[in-house]
């Protein structure tokens, strides 16, 4: 079985400013820059045939060219228990669109996009019961910004869940035009 989703990839420089700011919460499983990415779409476990399919109907998604530019800060949690913590992205209808697109395409691979809203955001940390308090922490980049990136791409990554958390790695690269 293969566990996918489908991201953007943030440029380096984003990637190292938000490298820069983790930290200071005692407890926090802190994402490294392999891990850091803005989901479009979760597709959870499928099997070789489907892993196929969905790669070939993602090949048919075809722009617009998302802008992603940080924005604020804040945290996901599960009846009423904070799990992580993550970096905003500022409106963009591109981006919108395109996870609309990844959308359709997966329902004509047969796949079952995730039904959740869209909440673009980029994680930062995946907290615990013994995680420390984070409102420090997210009072400290309250007013994260950056300057706004158009990415020329979008990623079908694998997730393998080990020891040591999840690792994820790029099967496909689908270029916007």
């Amino acid at each position: 079985m293969h566990r996918l989703f489908v991201a953007l990839r943030p440029p380096k420089e984003m990637r190292e400013a938000l490298t820069a700011l983790m930290g200071g919460v005692p407890g926090a499983r802190w994402q490294d820059d392999e891990q850091l990415h803005l989901t479009l779409s979760f597709i959870g476990e499928v099997d070789r045939p489907e892993a196929d399919d969905i790669a070939s109907a993602l090949a048919a998604v075809d722009g617009p060219r998302p802008t992603i530019a940080l924005q604020g800060a804040g945290s996901f949690d599960h009846k009423g228990l904070v799990h992580s913590i993550w970096a905003g992205i500022a409106p963009d209808a591109g981006l919108k669109q395109l996870h609309d697109r990844v959308n359709r395409a997966l329902l004509v691979a047969g796949a079952r996009p995730e039904q959740r809203a869209f909440k673009a955001h980029i994680t930062l940390a995946r907290l615990g019961r013994d995680a420390g308090p984070i409102t420090p922490f997210l009072s400290g980049i309250a007013g994260l910004a950056s300057a706004p990136v158009t990415l020329d791409a979008f990623l079908l990554f694998e997730s393998r869940i080990g020891h040591n958390g999840a690792r994820y790695e790029a099967i496909a690269r689908y270029p916007l035009r």
